[in-house]
């Protein structure tokens, strides 16, 4: 077994464990910073080891040091920066050499004490362009434009606890727990493979043959922190885990989860996480294609090349000391009913393959997913948590001016979909009555569970902003839908009874039609009738009614 990154692992909850009652006595005379999700994940890493050889968060040399050449002021490699971030205004409350208690968010407990360093203002512009290449649409760099605090604070941490967690907790295994089983077990060489996605039949002949060429044994690590948006839950991922699990030989695989939250910083993340796995005590790391990647931008163009991370995983190769497996492409051939490495296939050899587009669409359409490709128990567990489009909730957003016509166009859609035949509630939210956390939150709940839901405005006008914050929420648990009812100002007045429009107002006056509405209807040239139908082939263009 490797020595950990280092040469020590800084398990500081072990280490501060004779310490820890005075620790929490203190607690009680110090200020504390309640963390962030992704915060929350780094500090447990920190605090079990699983980021060796950090012992707290990045001071400012160490951060500039890591953006510029992945390596620590120590010269120890390490690739990604793992920061503090504070709004200006709440760094303003601390200063070097104070001691902060670091809680929970979820539950306020104290998980450690940070003794502040220095506080620094980091060039976010270098950062992206250095740790993330610089495309705007990487999602660490929104994150760190959109999310991320102004200033970042340095300094040595304390153990009292780690956070805790009510899910899955025989999977959670530290670094030292694992490497103490792995002692257990005798297990000399170990090889890891990471992943953040449901595993297939192919997933697990990959992994199976890495093993074999290397004589080891084999840690299925996927990560169950934060990955990127839009991916699978975690909840879905690790049911299909501990089904995949049971289909290696007996004694080869062991599971276990990383509370890792991925930058999919590409090349450098792949160094990150082979550092974690050596600290985990494996000795070989599956380095994947495009591994960590985020894919594309919106013009198609890939953040990373195709074996990047390859290609710098193997140049720290001997500093790391942890042995790159690279990912070898496995294909399906029906005529020999077996999985091959893609490079060993003869030309003319017939093959099939499924790519996660087409495996989505057929879980969207619930059309046939063969043995081949996955086992029937992990279709099952993907076809529960992502019912086809017929069985998925949605959102329908009428946004428009009172006495437009979105009243009357929402009870319309209300009794219209109703009469449908299929077992999804139509519900009708005014968003006037609700306030707005609680409208996103309740729409968000309704949809997951598989409700239609149409939001309208009677009297008063959500500004393009709000909309987009209900989007953001509300799409984490299914389809959101913007129709625009652009009927003219003038055509309102008109029809203004009951003296929505009497008054000069502001949010009137500042509102304008959302340009990317998925539908547009305008009832000073169209009947209500024609509204609706067009509203409904909409939704049936996208699978969520059949006729």
């Amino acid at each position: 077994m490797l020595t950990p990154h280092g040469g020590i692992l800084q398990d500081l909850i072990e280490r501060d464990a004779s310490i820890k009652s005075e620790l929490l006595a203190e607690t009680a005379t110090l200020k504390s910073i309640n963390l962030t999700d992704r915060q929350l994940c780094d500090l447990e890493l920190i605090l079990n080891g699983g980021f060796s050889p950090l012992t707290g968060f990045l001071n400012q040399a160490d951060y500039e040091s890591v953006v510029e050449h992945m390596r620590l002021a120590s010269g120890q490699i390490w690739p990604i920066p793992i920061t503090l971030d504070l709004f200006k205004h709440e760094a303003a409350e601390y200063q070097a050499g104070e001691r902060v208690v670091l809680r929970d968010p979820r539950d306020d407990a104290p998980l450690a004490i940070l003794t502040i360093e220095d506080l620094y203002v980091p060039d976010k512009a270098v950062e992206s362009e250095k740790a993330f290449r610089g495309d705007p649409e990487h999602p660490a760099i929104r994150y760190l434009y959109d999310t991320a605090g102004d200033v970042y604070v340095g300094g040595d941490l304390q153990a009292i606890a780690l956070p805790k967690h009510y899910d899955y907790t025989e999977l959670r295994k530290t670094p030292s727990q694992l490497r103490s089983e792995f002692g257990y077990r005798h297990w000399d060489k170990v090889v890891a493979f990471q992943t953040r996605n449901p595993m297939h039949r192919a997933h697990r002949e990959l992994t199976v043959r890495a093993a074999r060429d290397k004589l080891a044994s084999l840690l299925i690590h996927p990560v169950v922190g934060l990955t990127k948006p839009g991916d699978i839950d975690h909840h879905t991922r690790v049911k299909v885990y501990q089904e995949i699990i049971k289909k290696y030989p007996n004694g080869m695989a062991k599971l276990s989860l990383l509370p890792l939250a991925m930058r999919m910083a590409g090349d450098r993340e792949a160094v990150w996480h082979a550092i974690i796995r050596k600290n985990y005590g494996a000795t070989h790391f599956i380095v994947g294609r495009d591994h960590a990647g985020p894919g594309s931008n919106s013009k198609g163009v890939n953040f990373y090349g195709p074996y990047d991370a390859q290609v710098l995983v193997e140049r720290f190769s001997n500093e790391l000391e942890i042995e790159v497996v690279p990912f070898r492409m496995v294909t399906y051939l029906p005529d020999e009913d077996r999985y091959a490495p893609i490079d060993e296939v003869e030309d003319g050899t017939r093959t099939l393959n499924i790519s996660g587009t087409e495996l989505r669409k057929r879980l969207r359409d619930g059309s046939a997913i063969p043995e081949w490709f996955s086992y029937p128990e992990i279709v099952k567990i993907l076809r529960t948590s992502h019912p086809p489009r017929p069985s998925q909730g949605f959102a329908l957003y009428l946004s428009g001016l009172p006495n437009s016509g979105v009243d009357a166009l929402s009870y319309a859609l209300q009794a219209t979909f109703n009469q449908f035949s299929g077992s999804r509630h139509i519900t009708l939210l005014d968003a006037d009555n609700i306030s707005k956390d609680s409208l996103a939150f309740a729409t968000g709940e309704l949809v997951r569970s598989g409700a239609g839901v149409i939001i309208v405005n009677t009297k008063q006008v959500a500004s393009l902003e709000e909309i987009a914050n209900y989007k953001k929420v509300v799409s984490k648990s299914g389809s959101f839908i913007l129709v625009s009812v652009e009927t003219s100002k003038e055509d309102c007045i008109k029809n203004d009874r009951k003296g929505y429009l009497s008054v000069e107002r502001s949010d009137v006056e500042a509102y304008s039609f959302p340009k990317e509405a998925d539908i547009k209807v305008n009832f000073s040239k169209e009947s209500i009738n024609v509204g609706i139908q067009k509203i409904v082939l909409y939704l049936e263009e996208q699978g969520f009614f059949k006729f």
